[in-house]
């Protein structure tokens, strides 16, 4: 099995818990189909650099999953059907992007308190 990276943009104006539902629905595709979710990154609303499909906005989610390659095709058609998806990309990872997923600590947030004051 290969690892993937994919970024999906959904739509911004469903709301979270649609987009807690269509997340949700592309791991239970994944898992389905005998792969592996590692890691979902939720980037949040932010603004598209063009309009796509009439959107100026989009809520920005990144994937790293470990998966057969039939899964990818079930992925794509899924996407293409998928209202909530106004665009995504998927990428295979090299070998050099497996192990710096794999060396990379995850990111901790500063609460907004110690901002301030550091």
């Amino acid at each position: 099995m290969n690892i993937y990276e994919s970024m999906i943009i959904l739509n911004a104006a469903i709301s979270d818990e649609e987009a807690d539902t269509a997340v949700t629905r592309i791991k239970d595709l994944i898992t389905g189909q005998g792969g592996e979710v590692l890691k979902v990154d939720v980037w949040g609303r932010r603004k598209l650099s063009y309009e796509i499909k009439k959107q100026k906005k989009g809520l920005y989610v990144l994937l790293f999953y470990k998966a057969p390659a039939s899964t990818i095709r079930k992925l794509e058609e899924l996407f293409k059907v998928f209202d909530t998806v106004v665009k995504y990309i998927i990428f295979r990872l090299g070998r050099k992007q497996v192990q710096n997923l794999e060396k990379a600590e995850p990111a901790t947030e500063t609460p907004a308190e110690q901002k301030i004051q550091g």
